[in-house]
């Protein structure tokens, strides 16, 4: 049996830990299937939060890289994983051993029906006395019957819920679960790198208007999409957009940041319609001060459908965003977007509807300066580590004060 790996101290996994007062703290782990970059402030700031012994136990994935922690406890934990019928199936044997009293007070897993070993290992913490929160989307962007069923019936093995936006919380009450029982952790960014980028970057407005001079965005309208090249995410809805814009925005700029495997496909599409001056594929950009001039030299950002985090960092720079109403098909970020204080929403797939989003914004710059301060308020407010952080805490000590 291959052996987990540990970064840092090894959790104390025969008792409660103690603070340097002698308190008692709550032994907390939280497994997760990967340990990505941007989750790393909120596990730091969770692990500051008092009374709190945190240990991350995590699986990796080939193609979700993880990251080395810092300022806080994580474990790298094997895990099992097949494909069948297209579906991934995982058992990541950390969720069973962690569900005992000798290793956690409170044990927070991933709620994805796809790890077989979730059922065994909520039965067995039910059984040992440890009381359980799946942290969950609670709910599939490609729902059916057989699918909502399954993974109720799986979550009503758990103590409790931790969701990442209110709607889908409130629609879990509404259909009979315990008010006390739902908690919501708003999933944020951590917004000082882009701060810093951002305040740097307009701290040498020479630098920025030369940037914007050498890649041709100093006329505008620039319309900027950064994430990955998906299918789902729709870029051709973007590019038939841009076409018709083209003829009323002749200096029109669509800049394209990342790589996916419609790359192909889009570069294809760029040379069929013609917009090859209009639109750019910049390829992968990964650090935040290279990021800032995009963003800085854009008037809107546009992700016409299945948007996510991409929202919350484009609101750090006070983009308006442009996105599908289809919000079942949308992940839990959308709940950030308010339709015509900070972004637009467009009928799902109407290229005639996403023409005219971009042409308001495009046309009236006093709304669109508004949109941006009410962008840059709801991450600087509300979509914030500390408060997603709070959420968690809050789940965690109601879930340890039903345990004791």
């Amino acid at each position: 049996m291959n052996e987990p790996t540990t970064t840092g101290k090894p959790p104390d996994v025969d008792g409660a830990s103690q603070d340097l007062t002698g308190a008692s703290k709550i032994r907390l782990v939280v497994q997760q299937l990967v340990l990505p970059k941007y989750r790393i402030p909120f596990f730091q700031a969770l692990a500051r939060r008092p009374g709190i012994d945190l240990t991350v136990v995590y699986a990796g994935e080939p193609n979700l890289p993880s990251v080395e922690a810092e300022g806080f406890e994580a474990r790298r934990e094997p895990m099992w994983r097949r494909h069948i019928a297209g579906h991934p199936l995982y058992w990541h044997g950390a969720q069973w051993r962690y569900a005992k009293r000798s290793a956690a007070d409170v044990l927070v897993v991933s709620g994805d029906p796809h790890y077989l070993s979730l059922v065994p290992a909520l039965v067995r913490a039910r059984r040992q006395g440890v009381p359980t929160i799946l942290w969950t989307h609670g709910y599939s962007k490609r729902e059916v019957s057989w699918r909502r069923r399954l993974r109720h019936t799986t979550f009503r093995l758990a103590w409790g819920l931790l969701l990442y936006d209110h709607d889908t919380a409130g629609r879990y009450v509404a259909e009979g679960w315990d008010a006390d029982r739902v908690f919501v952790a708003l999933n944020s960014l951590d917004q000082a790198p882009i701060r810093a980028a951002r305040a740097d970057w307009r701290g040498d407005p020479e630098r920025l208007r030369a940037f914007a001079e050498e890649h041709d965005l100093s006329r505008g309208p620039v319309v900027l999409f950064v994430s990955r090249l998906e299918r789902d995410n729709r870029l051709d809805l973007l590019l038939s957009a841009a076409d018709v814009l083209r003829g009323t925005f002749p200096t029109l700029r669509v800049v394209i940041i990342g790589r996916g495997p419609c790359e192909r496909q889009l570069r294809r599409r760029i040379d069929d319609l013609g917009l090859a001056g209009h639109v750019r594929l910049e390829g992968p950009v990964y650090e935040e001060s290279i990021l800032a001039p995009w963003f800085l030299c854009a008037d809107v950002f546009c992700y016409p459908a299945n948007i996510g985090l991409s929202l919350l960092h484009a609101f750090g720079y006070g983009l308006p965003v442009v996105t599908s109403d289809r919000l079942a098909a949308q992940n839990p970020e959308i709940g950030a977007l308010k339709h015509g204080e900070n972004g637009l929403l467009y009928a799902d797939g109407d290229v005639e509807a996403l023409v005219a989003s971009l042409r308001q914004l495009f046309e009236d710059q006093t709304r669109r300066a508004a949109m941006s301060q009410a962008a840059l308020a709801t991450v600087q407010e509300t979509y914030t580590v500390e408060r997603m952080v709070d959420g968690m805490v809050g789940a965690i000590r109601r879930c340890h004060g039903h345990r004791s």
